[in-house]
């Protein structure tokens, strides 16, 4: 079942086969808000492992892109986010608050995905969002988010979700237009 998030005349399908925006035309213009929560159906969740074998979703590299898995307990608000994930986000340590996360990124985005995550922390829900980050070396390199908040018993709750970050950066200039 894909998960999808629709804003106006564009649509945007995380799991689905089609990429539409406007009238039927294909693409996707990245300048347009993408920082949508969907409240779609929980029955079928994101699976974190592979029950047949012991790997994770995204410890696989293609050759778009590189994607990690990163986990978040809401219970002390620590997020974990694996090796490459922390590397690209600027961090020392793989565990980290979301405003340490979040220091990163474009600072015009920094506001919609705390939103966000604030949302998906006080109820099950699946979210997304696409921000540059932006390195001390001036290297602009982008990020896609997808995740899901679930387990929510009482005070607990968890997260899961997955980083994918292309295989190239943006020029320190570079400006995205929508379609």
């Amino acid at each position: 079942m894909p998960v999808w998030a629709g804003w106006g005349l564009r649509t945007f399908c995380l799991a689905g086969q089609d990429l539409q925006h406007g009238e039927g035309r294909f693409g996707l213009g990245l300048g347009t808000t993408l920082f949508k929560i969907a409240n779609a159906d929980l029955a079928t969740s994101f699976a974190v492992g592979d029950p047949e074998s012991d790997r994770f979703l995204g410890q696989n590299a293609c050759r778009f892109g590189i994607s990690e898995d990163w986990t978040g307990d809401l219970t002390n608000g620590i997020l974990t986010l694996g090796s490459r994930a922390r590397q690209l986000h600027g961090l020392d340590s793989h565990e980290c608050g979301l405003l340490t996360m979040m220091r990163c990124y474009e600072p015009a985005d920094r506001g919609h995905i705390l939103r966000l995550f604030e949302q998906a922390a006080t109820e099950p829900s699946r979210f997304c969002y696409s921000t540059t980050i932006l390195s001390a070396a001036n290297q602009r390199q982008p990020v896609f988010c997808i995740g899901e908040s679930t387990g929510f018993d009482g005070t607990r709750g968890t997260m899961v979700g997955l980083f994918n970050f292309p295989r190239f950066q943006l020029p320190t200039t570079a400006t995205v237009t929508p379609v």
